[in-house]
């Protein structure tokens, strides 16, 4: 069998090839902390779009490392532990990140030498042990929800040699005790940022985190804090993470049209959810709240589902052929209505890109801009 050198390398190169940024100092702690050690016995390997699949250690060695070695998540936990490992379930609630989004947003962390570092959401351990051999383990603190996976972690990464601080509590308070910071790094999916993660962070700070408010795409996103304690950046590129627990995602729209309120558009559903990335922020941003999920129901048909947090709800259907397409609202909003008003509203801006929307977090809240945090979107 190969050694573990050949497959980190071909891990990194990999990861190169795929256009992620990776210099000489992180690919030699890559080697340093290897992502076997992180990685259960039995691995559930991951994917967004389809089931998991396990591999096993002791049935396969070999097969079992290209897995880990390879550019996919790795399922550590379902349903919030309520099931042995190996069993399965419903719900990813805790993984081993793939290594090109861990390496993107390391990257997008810039960390310097002697910095403090707060991360949010442990999991595994092996994005504290990364930070933690690059900083040294007095500089890291790695805060996670569940007791369980805490233990886990702790474990890897004496494994690993390696000892940052690793503490219980939600990650939502960020960790007051090891304050200021000069980097706040997030593993899990938010979409409202936690204003105590600003407030710990030093002015010149930076805090990183996968933006997902539920409409369309997830955001890999960054804030600077100021000097009069706000948190201002932009958004960097894809991301795709499991929620912080406060802020899950309730059950989505019903697929019936009972007691609803009967419509039609002629907008195309599918260009909405999925026009570009800059639409999606551009909804998020004036539609609050709104989540969204597109389901095929055959014969090139596509169904638009639209939910928010109090109960509104909408359905959207694509028919190929027709000229209108019908629609059912129902609930304290007009969610549809409003998500077409957003995305006409976007089209009459000039369908601006991604790279041109930007966030504000204050003590009140957040707030997205376009080309300037003096241009707030509005509902």
């Amino acid at each position: 069998m190969k050694g573990i050198a050949h497959y980190i390398e071909g891990m990194a190169d990999g990861l190169v090839a795929s256009g992620y940024s990776l210099d000489e100092e992180w690919r030699r702690v890559l080697h340093a902390v290897p992502r076997h050690v992180f990685a259960p016995s039995a691995a559930w390997v991951g994917r967004w779009d389809g089931p998991a699949r396990l591999v096993r250690r002791d049935v396969d060695e070999e097969a079992w490392l290209r897995a880990v070695y390879s550019d996919v998540s790795i399922v550590t936990q379902f349903d919030d532990g309520a099931g042995a490992l190996e069993a399965g379930g419903e719900d990813f609630t805790s993984s081993l990140s793939a290594p090109g989004v861990v390496v993107a947003f390391l990257d997008l962390l810039g960390v310097r030498d002697h910095q403090r570092v707060l991360e949010v959401g442990t999991g595994t351990g092996w994005t504290a042990g990364l930070l933690a051999w690059r900083l040294g383990d007095e500089s890291v603190t790695s805060v996670e929800i569940d007791a369980g996976v805490v233990r886990e972690a702790r474990a890897n990464l004496r494994d690993a040699g390696l000892g940052p601080g690793v503490v219980e509590g939600d990650g939502a308070d960020g960790w007051e005790a090891g304050a200021p910071y000069d980097r706040v790094h997030v593993t899990c999916g938010v979409r409202e940022v936690p204003y105590a993660w600003i407030r710990q962070t030093r002015p010149g700070g930076r805090v990183v985190f996968p933006w997902m408010p539920g409409f369309a795409f997830g955001h890999r996103a960054w804030l600077t804090v100021t000097g009069d304690g706000r948190g201002i950046g932009r958004f960097a590129g894809n991301a795709g993470y499991m929620m912080l627990r406060s802020q899950r995602f309730g059950d989505y729209a019903p697929a019936v049209e009972e007691d609803a309120e009967p419509g039609e558009t002629r907008v195309d559903p599918r260009a909405v959810a999925g026009e570009s990335y800059g639409c999606d922020v551009a909804v998020a941003g004036l539609v609050p709240g709104v989540t969204s999920v597109e389901e095929e129901t055959g014969g090139g048909c596509v169904r638009l589902h639209l939910r928010d947090p109090d109960g509104a709800w909408a359905l959207v259907d694509f028919e190929p052929g027709r000229d209108v397409f019908p629609v059912f609202q129902a609930g304290p909003r007009r969610l549809w209505t409003e998500v077409e008003a957003a995305y006409l509203r976007w089209l009459a801006w000039g369908s601006p890109s991604r790279d041109r929307f930007g966030m504000t977090v204050t003590p009140t809240g957040q707030h997205l801009w376009l080309d300037s945090p003096d241009n707030p979107i509005t509902p």
